[in-house]
């Protein structure tokens, strides 16, 4: 019962986090996420204990997320960096796994020398989430941001693989150095070539039951999360190492045989999300753990097992930080000098120590550092009974306190280092991109306008409606200003009144309700110009009242009958349907003619025209029945899907035609392509 109530409470603070988060962008969520499981600790003022057995621990948190960082691995980006994504991801591990275990060991004699490397082997992994989220706040050059992402896609491996040998020497193994790397590359070529293995055969069950035809979305995402506890079960069991296990399982899955349809699309689309969703759990899971377990080491201390105050604890912490991060800033500065000689044009040391404090700073570490060290056992077997594992909490606190640090140092240090630009040029190029799905919308509503005939009009109007709702959401999401359609409402009244007027004058309406319908417009266009347009407005009014009494006066002398009181309402009212099918024709024919560099715009165009159209049909269209209401969804549901195979087209024509980048255009199709999912499943 404690394990599920543990659980639910971390549910429910990852959730909350996922809410604050949106609240205060520029804070780390897994910050966020520690402080929330602190608060939790002080409120029920009791430690939460973790009763998980360390290998479950590994294989429930570790085994997911390393395979799904090595599944979603840029294959092309890691092969282009390969040998200094390789130099980081190993040899820096290994590296400060020794300049920490020795800074550590000698700082606090009482921890053991296999222990202490144990530690720096842990802290050697940096969090891949982490590197990918700085690429929002801070100006990384592409190439130090590739690298950056291959190294935290691949040190996961080798710091788990040198923590696991350091831990079996510190819980009573001797330490051969001969034996350790023979046993090291017997455990990574065993790894590559059994995950490989189990990857192959993973892609071959997925592909005969596709060919069987028995592959559904379900079987899909299921099969996928099953597979890396399959992997990380068969390494364990064969006796190599599990992780790298993992890692060529995940790499070889990614080359999965892809086929094209909707329900490919479905199924790709569901187990993305699906691992989306199961990664950002399993991560906060571990930050709100490692909250729940700081306020515990603060007030209690570690006085069981050594007498050591909160200060020496916090020192502690800042010098084993210090060594980690000067470790990595050697590193960094030698590859930068590496690198030098490859330049066509040599750096300066400013912009080579800038580059390596850039990298050094944006090595944070994160939920893989802590899940390792939470599977160090709480107690070991010693002659014949049960002794509790030396300094083990104080182990976890130590690599927790980096942990923070580093999370902070990448949040705040690193946008500093190498800040996002806020030039004039970097908005206009942001609000430019915002713009280019509404003018692909835009080109839609045009396209279907086109299209409309009378037997659709209705659900054309519809469909349109609906694309100018997205239109505005996408406004609000991005910040673009939409046009106002104020002149335009007030040209298409003014439409309305001149052709009022040439039906007075040609006698084909009566006079008193054709004055009656031009007063009203004339006052709803006024109540929306300015001074001098209303005053143009009222000569050309009064000119009209000129020509009207003429005409009135010709009509008088012939005696021409005039409508029954009765009939003044019908008169009235087939008035209106006139001058609002005039409108619509006007907006069609202006919206047909309109261009990009046009005052208004096709969403302009589209809303009236809708507008207008709700109104005509109102005016003219009897009570709908049941069976006409069906064949209206239907026919919408026809035009919807059509509306979204042209916007396909038009971002194809864009890209095509350079108006917007390949990954752009990706982005737009998926959203696409998701709509029309949606649309199928209501079907």
């Amino acid at each position: 019962m404690e394990t599920l109530t543990l659980g639910l409470v971390i549910l429910a603070v990852i959730l909350v986090s996922a809410v604050v988060d949106r609240f205060i962008p520029k804070v780390s969520l897994p910050l966020i996420q520690i402080a929330m499981g602190s608060i939790v600790t002080i409120a029920v003022q009791s430690r939460i204990p973790i009763g998980l057995e360390p290998n479950i621990f590994l294989v429930l948190f570790i085994a997911p997320l390393i395979f799904h960082e090595a599944r979603e691995i840029d294959k092309t980006m890691l092969w282009r960096n390969h040998r200094p994504a390789l130099a980081y991801a190993i040899g820096l591990v290994l590296v400060s796994m020794v300049t920490i275990g020795l800074s550590v060991h000698a700082l606090i004699p009482a921890i053991g020398l296999a222990t202490a490397f144990a530690l720096g082997a842990a802290l050697g992994p940096t969090d891949a989430i982490a590197v990918s989220a700085l690429g929002h706040d801070a100006n990384i050059p592409p190439r130090q941001q590739s690298i950056l992402m291959g190294e935290s896609l691949l040190n996961d491996a080798s710091g788990v693989v040198a923590f696991q040998f350091a831990l079996a020497v510190a819980v009573g193994g001797a330490f051969v150095p001969s034996d350790a790397v023979l046993g090291f590359v017997l455990d990574f070529v065993g790894g590559v070539a059994v995950g490989v293995l189990v990857g192959l055969i993973a892609n071959l069950v997925i592909t005969k039951v596709r060919d069987l035809g028995l592959e559904n979305t379900t079987f899909h995402v299921l099969f996928e999360i099953f597979i890396p506890f399959i992997a990380y079960i068969v390494g364990d069991t064969v006796g190599i190492s599990a992780i790298i296990c993992l890692v060529a399982c995940g790499i070889t899955m990614s080359y999965t045989p892809r086929s094209l349809g909707p329900s490919i699309a479905r199924m790709n689309i569901v187990s993305s999300s699906v691992w989306k969703a199961l990664s950002f759990t399993l991560n906060g899971a571990v930050f709100v753990l490692l909250g729940t377990q700081l306020p515990n080491f603060l007030f209690k201390g570690f006085t069981e097992q050594l007498p050591i105050t909160n200060t020496e604890l916090i020192l502690y912490i800042l010098l084993v930080s210090l060594v980690m991060y000067g470790t990595r800033f050697i590193w960094a500065m030698v590859a930068e000098q590496l690198d030098d000689r490859k330049r066509e044009e040599a750096w300066g040391w400013p912009k080579k120590l800038r580059s390596a404090a850039i990298t050094t700073f944006s090595g944070a570490k994160g939920a893989i550092t802590l899940a390792v060290m939470l599977t160090i056992p709480a107690w070991l077997s010693e002659g014949g009974g049960m002794v509790r594992f030396p300094n083990r909490d104080l182990l976890i606190f130590i690599a927790a306190g980096v942990i923070l640090i580093s999370i902070v140092l990448a949040t705040f240090v690193a946008p500093l280092l190498a800040p996002k630009p806020r030039s004039e040029h970097a908005d206009q190029d942001a609000r430019e991109e915002a713009e280019h799905p509404i003018q692909i919308m835009r080109e839609v509503i045009q396209e279907l306008t086109a299209r409309q005939t009378a037997a659709n009009q209705q659900a054309v109007a519809e469909v349109i409606r609906r694309y100018n709702n997205r239109i505005a959401r996408t406004q609000s999401a991005g910040d673009v200003k939409g046009e106002s359609d104020t002149e335009l409402r007030t040209k298409a009244l003014q439409w309305e009144q001149d052709y009022v007027w040439s039906l007075i004058d040609k006698g084909e309406v009566p006079l008193i309700e054709g004055y009656q319908f031009i007063n009203r417009s004339a006052k709803i266009a006024n109540s929306t110009k300015r001074f001098s347009d209303r005053m143009t407005s009222k000569l050309t009014f009064l000119r009209r009242m000129v020509l009207a009494a003429r005409t009135s006066y010709l009509r008088a002398r012939t005696h021409l009958p005039g409508p029954h009181v009765h009939d003044s309402a019908d008169i009235s009212r087939e008035i209106q349907v006139k001058a609002l099918r005039y409108a619509v024709e006007r907006i069609q024919e202006e919206m047909s003619r309109a261009d990009h560099d046009d005052t208004y715009n096709a969403e302009t165009y589209g809303g009236l025209l809708v507008e207008y159209q709700t109104a005509l049909r109102s005016l003219t269209t009897p009570a709908t029945t049941i069976t006409a209401f069906v064949n209206r969804e239907n026919s919408v549901e026809e035009v919807l899907r059509l509306g979204l195979a042209i916007e396909m087209e038009k971002i194809q024509t864009a890209y095509e035609e350079k108006r917007i980048k390949l990954a752009e255009a990706r982005r737009m199709r998926q959203n696409v392509m998701l709509m029309q999912l949606d649309l199928e499943n209501q079907l």
